[in-house]
């Protein structure tokens, strides 16, 4: 069971009378408002009562929330009511008897449904901004249904409008003793949180009404109490029975019965499990944040379906998240659903105990103990924290609210994803940029904009873009570019790891602007990124920034082969010239010279799976080449062969690069030998260059990178198993031919 886990993972952090203690405060506060929100369902005042003894304990035991309250709640019964007045069904009738609970019960399968379908997961995709629009939006509406009770009057349904009409209306049945003990226990109770806050007074404020109650007898005076309850535990009911037999004499509307109205009932049904999966999951995940605690959106909805099962068997309506009684568990300190179990047992209690005493609770000052709890719960310190610093987040907010307030809970749910989704739009479609540059003296890149001693290299743009690449955005993304162009500028280069993913006409755009930069004679690269992004760039159409090598590993990966080696030439702007007037503009880059790990293997992080025969047909190209040359051949062997790195039509290589190089061009060369095409002489020149090259780039390494280097030799065997299995007999020949002279082939 879930609250076994509670408590074998957090012992330390609970405090068993805290949560038992909860538990019986949140049983007792329940009592007044299940009573009235089942009167609101349709059904008699003691089934929510029901609704709030086996349902909240197999929430409680399901449930992976550790303070979060469940029970008969305003929002599902408002539209089960509002589904008896639609089909002229009397509330507490026989007919609402029979349709209530089916209707939980069909929701109950929803859950079901909603929980093999993983639907636990759309949460994820409302933001915190909405969240918070969301719960305050829920919680002020609730209040509103409430204020009427405070002073003598009945509570409202609906929305903000028909809240406040009611409120007005109400007034007519104004008591001011009524009043003065609602409002005197809000004031209370607030208060007294501020200054003994660890004080129960949710619990000493019940207790206080029921004792002038007991000796003033209030009631007389005109203030409202509990009715009176049946004492007993609630019986099973058979709601499935209804839904496959129908009652033709009982919905005498309709000459199928219930089977008649079944398919509104289904869609009626999944608006009450939207409300309360959306309402739940949003409230008890953010008590989860808050607390830092462990929760799992899609295990809830199974906790939600189960006990919505419970209470349709009990004859009960559906089953809500309870924003007030969360609210008032978490004022007590309660820590695990030890409170639930608590709470469960403490309603059986009262249910076969206590109510000839539940006679004695006022409505006011239950009232104002539910209203406290729900003000608690109102986000008014994130509302002033995104007033004051994101415009665009305070009126998401705004708008998530304000929806809920107006049109209802279901239609606030739809703006709240609605406007989770156009806040995702707005950001990737405008997602942060910079233009970067080299601090003097300095490794690494940095903005130009927020850093004033950074300074751009010089002929070079580099910018860095930290967003997907989509329709949307892509002309950004060119713009911005080609504005940054100057008459001087000889490369581009794009630091790409915000971009985890493009689309078809992104691809197809970075194609055009590629080429029409080459065709102005400027280099273009894309950098840093996933290697995922280059798996995506060849399926949609960018196979040609691969195949010409525009796509690089790292910044200086696209530098060097653009052509730039460390340390880097900077401008000299007007914006930094007196901060460094006494420097030199080729200042010494402090990293100048370290090989990272980074530039040494870049080939197969390009091309993937094909890396291995992009690689071989490099090396047959220049083999070929140099066969074809003959003679001739020993200016493009000193060219090719001696240089800094290894440039083939595809690029600069890098160190692990081009060692797999040498392997693959050594072995086409003895192909080439045994084919006649060139001499045994020129063969053993060129692998004379090689050799020498090979010594250069090793000795490098270890001045440099000595860990880089034995990095190189794990490589290398790697290569020769994969030369040994594809081309055998070349690969004994070489080794005979070269053994002595190099051992290390072995």
């Amino acid at each position: 069971m879930r609250l076994i886990t509670q408590v074998k993972t957090d012992r330390k952090g609970i405090n068993w009378a805290k949560d038992i203690f909860g538990g019986i405060v949140i049983a007792l506060v329940s009592i007044p408002i299940s009573m009235g929100y089942a009167q609101i369902a349709g059904l008699p005042p003691v089934y929510g009562l029901y609704g709030s003894l086996l349902p909240i304990l197999l929430y409680g035991l399901l449930s992976t929330s550790r303070q979060f309250v469940v029970g008969v709640d305003a929002m599902p019964a408002v539209i089960v009511g509002s589904v008896l007045a639609q089909l002229e069904i009397r509330a507490e009738s026989e007919e609402a008897m029979l349709l209530v609970p089916a209707i939980t019960l069909l929701v109950a399968i929803w859950f079901l449904v909603l929980y093999f379908l993983n639907a636990g997961r759309i949460v994820r995709y409302i933001s915190t901004p909405v969240m918070g629009g969301f719960i305050s939006g829920v919680g002020l509406t609730i209040i509103l249904m409430q204020v009427p009770k405070l002073y003598g009057g009945a509570p409202g349904t609906g929305e903000v409008i028909a809240l406040l009409l009611n409120i007005r209306a109400q007034m007519e049945q104004f008591h001011i003793l009524s009043f003065g003990l609602g409002l005197g226990t809000i004031l209370i109770i607030l208060v007294c949180k501020k200054i003994v806050p660890k004080i129960p007074m949710t619990v000493i404020m019940m207790v206080v009404g029921a004792l002038l109650q007991a000796f003033l007898h209030l009631d007389q005076y005109g203030v409202k109490v509990l009715a009176p309850v049946a004492p007993g535990l609630p019986k099973a009911v058979l709601p499935g029975f209804v839904l496959l037999t129908g009652r033709a004499d009982i919905f005498a509307q309709d000459p199928n019965g219930i089977l008649g109205i079944l398919p509104d009932l289904l869609m009626q049904s999944l608006g009450i499990a939207a409300v309360i999966m959306a309402q739940t999951l949003l409230a008890s995940g953010n008590y989860a944040r808050k607390y830092h605690d462990p929760f799992d959106n899609n295990t809830e909805l199974l906790a939600y379906g189960a006990m919505n099962v419970v209470s349709a068997f009990t004859g009960s309506c559906p089953i809500n998240g309870s924003v007030s009684r969360s609210g008032i568990a978490d004022s007590q300190g309660v820590r695990s659903q030890v409170m639930s179990v608590a709470a469960s047992i403490a309603m059986a209690v009262v249910l076969l105990f206590g109510t000839p005493f539940l006679k004695y609770l006022p409505v006011p000052v239950l009232t104002g103990i539910v209203i406290t709890a729900l003000i608690g719960i109102l986000e008014t310190k994130m509302e002033r924290k995104l007033r004051r610093i994101s415009r665009t987040e305070w009126l998401i907010f705004l708008l998530a609210f304000f929806g809920v307030l107006f049109f209802g809970t279901l239609y606030g749910i739809i703006i709240g994803v609605v406007l989770s989704f156009a806040e995702i739009a707005i950001r990737s479609v405008t997602p942060p940029t910079a233009f970067v540059g080299r601090i003097p003296g300095h490794g690494n890149f940095y903005s130009l904009k927020r850093n004033t001693a950074a300074r751009p290299i010089r002929h070079t743009v580099i910018y860095r873009f930290s967003g997907n690449l989509f329709f949307a955005n892509i002309d950004l993304f060119c713009e911005e570019i080609e504005n940054a162009i100057k008459e001087d500028t000889h490369q581009i280069v794009v630091d790409a790891r915000g971009i985890g993913d493009i689309d078809v006409t992104a691809a197809e755009r970075l194609v055009r602007f590629y080429q029409s930069l080459r065709d102005r004679g400027i280099l273009f690269y894309l950098t840093e990124h996933d290697g995922s992004l280059n798996d995506q760039l060849r399926k949609l159409g960018g196979y040609l920034l691969i195949e010409e090598g525009a796509i690089r590993r790292t910044i200086t990966l696209a530098l060097r082969d653009a052509g730039l080696e460390k340390p880097y030439e900077l401008e000299d702007t007007d914006s930094n010239a007196s901060l460094f007037q006494t420097a030199s503009i080729r200042l010494p880059d402090l990293t100048a010279g370290v090989e990272a790990e980074e530039r040494l293997s870049e080939f197969e992080w390009v091309f993937g799976e094909e890396a291995e025969e992009k690689m071989e047909l490099l090396a047959r190209t220049m083999a070929d080449e140099l066969a074809e040359a003959g003679n001739d051949a020993a200016d493009l062997e000193a060219q090719v062969l001696d240089e800094e790195g290894i440039r083939t039509s595809w690029g600069l290589l890098g160190r692990f690069d081009e060692d797999e190089f040498w392997d693959l061009l050594t072995v086409r060369l003895e192909e080439l030998l045994g084919e006649g095409r060139i001499t045994p002489e020129m063969a053993e020149r060129i692998e004379r260059h090689i050799e020498r090259r090979r010594e250069f780039g090793q000795k490098k390494l270890q001045e440099l990178n000595p860990h880089a280097l034995r990095l190189l030799n794990k490589h290398e065997k790697v290569i020769r198993n994969y030369i040994k299995r594809k081309h055998p007999k070349e690969y004994e020949k070489y080794l005979e031919m070269h053994g002595k002279a190099s051992p290390k082939l072995h």
